[in-house]
């Protein structure tokens, strides 16, 4: 059984949760709305501020989709009453960033500066503190779409294993190797 699944969703205030018919769902709150088309055979239930997601049978593919479906309209509700950040730094001498409207605009090393169109429902900032590294912060309400852009951002350059040199999320461990050793002859 899914223990993801079988845990109820709280709806803090000020968010309204609209289940319509084959499951779209439509969640509202502060910080904006978001839509998703869920699966039509899971079953979701409203009673209050408490939604409860089952599943028609124990079959394997209602199995898999319990605790997705779940983690999906717990995510909404999150993103729509807090919303989501994820910060990356960007390792390396010379390496800068600068947001122009939708735009981020990086030197990271290349011949040419990168640009890096962002889609209109993430906001970015980038902050270089004197004698640090610049970091990027990216906010949304949809947590899937600001996963994809940070992973399309650290595809640009990423973290090699010997200096470390690239983009990287802030707290993010690498895994460093030694370089070349003297010639012992």
């Amino acid at each position: 059984m899914s223990r993801i699944g079988r845990m109820p969703i709280t709806v803090p205030a000020g968010v309204e949760v609209t289940i319509a018919e084959n499951n779209v769902v439509t969640v509202k709150g502060p910080k904006g709305t978001l839509t998703q088309a869920l699966r039509p055979e899971m079953i979701l239930e409203q009673d209050g501020s408490v939604i409860h997601v089952k599943r028609p049978s124990d079959d394997k593919l209602h199995c898999a989709l319990h605790g997705m479906t779940r983690a999906l309209l717990h995510n909404m509700v999150v993103g729509v009453s807090k919303g989501y950040e994820i910060k990356q730094e960007l390792v390396g001498v010379g390496f800068k960033a600068e947001v122009k409207g939708q735009v981020l605009e990086m030197s990271l090393g290349y011949s040419h500066d990168t640009h890096f169109l962002l889609p209109k429902e993430v906001t970015a900032t980038a902050v270089t503190e004197k004698k640090g590294n610049p970091i990027v912060t990216l906010k949304s309400i949809d947590k899937q779409l600001i996963g994809q852009v940070a992973a399309k951002l650290r595809s640009l350059r990423k973290p090699e294993p010997y200096k470390g040199k690239g983009i990287k999320f802030v707290g993010e461990q690498l895994r460093r190797k030694a370089g070349k050793s003297a010639g012992a002859k």
